[in-house]
Order: structure tokens, then sequence, then C-alpha cells
């Protein structure tokens, strides 16, 4: 990944996706915002108690550094599902509930979705120029989210899993998601081999790996060129939120995806 911070707004971009210029893409930080305690300074959600005018700040310096308008964006009220919608600019400045994954092929519909240790994955199809935003924590992921954007990609677009590049952005790691039998339950349910997954360190609990799941589905889905950012948010609260680590006294960062041009 590559760390940027123009006029103090600090973000990170995938090499896998700087590599097509008609793409802006982004996985912002904590950084550069104007918001305090808990939630200092770029948060993102006024779902956590937040002024909502410093959230609202926080999104326009979050969308001016990336060269897009805070009224344009387009999310979903998040919900730890596997669903998706076709967005475009029609719905420009609008939030859809019930959705973790939005998908567009259309320039000036930029996608944002918001994270606090949950898994980010942006998926791109450079031949038919359309893109995903997944939000996969570990229901999200035992649901397949990521796998199930890429066959949303196909139906809508005509995608094929081989042209596309995805990357997986920061999130809580294997080093810190410790889960409880629920968890690995639904983790032994939903893959083959599961056990890969589920980390035990000596005479410790299972550990959960979004990692390495949300890349295996995308694996199995096709997609031709993977990117893991293997960086924890847990372990990294300087840079990021996490609600593992800060007991659900935090904010949210977010992924943003758009392509350029106003269509």
């Amino acid at each position: 990944m590559n760390r940027h911070q123009p006029n103090g707004v600090a973000y990170y971009t995938f090499d896998a996706l700087d590599a097509f210029p008609e793409l802006i893409h982004a996985v912002t930080t904590r950084h550069g915002g104007v918001s305090t305690a808990q939630w200092s300074s770029l948060n993102l959600t006024k779902g956590t108690g937040d002024d909502p005018a410093s959230v609202e700040e926080n999104l326009r310096r979050a969308s001016g550094a990336l060269g897009l308008r805070r009224e344009d964006l387009v999310s979903p009220n998040q919900r730890h599902t596997a669903n998706v919608r076709r967005v475009g600019r029609a719905d420009r400045g609008q939030v859809f509930a019930g959705y973790d994954t939005l998908i567009t092929d259309e320039p000036g519909a930029p996608i944002l979705l918001r994270y606090a240790d949950c898994t980010p994955v942006l998926i791109y199809d450079p031949a038919q120029h359309a893109l995903a935003v997944v939000h996969s924590g570990w229901r999200g992921t035992v649901q397949a989210a990521a796998k199930v954007a890429v066959e949303a990609l196909a139906d809508e677009f005509g995608s094929r899993p081989a042209d596309m590049v995805a990357a997986i952005g920061p999130s809580i790691g294997p080093c810190c998601y410790e889960v409880g039998d629920d968890v690995t339950d639904a983790v032994r349910a939903a893959f083959a081999r599961p056990d890969g997954l589920l980390p035990a360190p000596t005479g410790g609990r299972h550990h959960f790996d979004l990692w390495a799941a949300n890349r295996r589905w995308l694996a199995e889905a096709g997609v031709g060129q993977i990117e893991v950012a293997e960086m924890c948010t847990a372990c990294h609260t300087d840079e990021f939120y996490s609600y593992r680590r800060e007991r659900g006294k935090t904010g949210h960062f977010g992924a943003v995806m758009a392509l350029r041009g106003d269509g």
C-alpha cells in the first residue's frame, strides 16, 4: 500500500489499483479531520456519537482530498450481509439500507463504505470499467460477501473474474482477532478447509484470519490478481479505528472507489 497525505488528510492506495488512471480509490485513516476525543480525527460515521457537523466536515475533507464532492457519495447502511446493490449517477448522495456491497460502472458515482475492524474489499474490472466495494466482517465473510460481489459484477456488467483486480484492505488481523465458538462454528460450516483460517495460539482460543478467508473466496471465484494489505487495525490504532481494541469507543474509516468523470 502507498500512503498519501494531501492537506493533512491521510489515506492509502493499493499498488494493484494504482495501475489504472481512470480509477479513484482510497482507504482513509484517522488523520486529517476535525473530530475530537475517541473519534479523533477523520471519523466518517455519525453512528457512534460523534458531532454530526464534525463528521460532515470530515466527509468533505476526505472527498476533497480525492478530487470528489461530498454530496455525490453513495453509501449503504451496512448490516453485515452479503447483499449487493447496483448504483449509478442517479443515486448520488443516497444511503441505501440493508446492503454491504455497492457496485457501479458509471463515472461520477463515488462509493463510500465504512469500517472499524471489518475487512474492506475493493474489486475492479478494467475491461468493463466496473467496480465493487465490500464490507466484510466475520458475518459477511462466512456469507462469502467477496465472492458474491464478483458474481454480481459478472451478472450486471458481463465482467470476467479473470480480468478483475482485487484488494483486501486494513482490518483486524489474525494476530488480534480472537473469536468464540459462534464464529468458529460458522467458519467451519462455510469453508471446506477451515482449519487454516482458525489459528489457535498455544493455550489460547481460536483466532479468525479474515484476510485469508476473503482471499480464498476471491480466488475461488476466479479473480486473477489479489493484493492484501496485511495491516491490522487493532495493532495500528495510531492510524486506523479499531472497534475491538478501543472497546467500541471509536470512529470509522472509509474505503472509496469511483470512476473518473461526471458522465
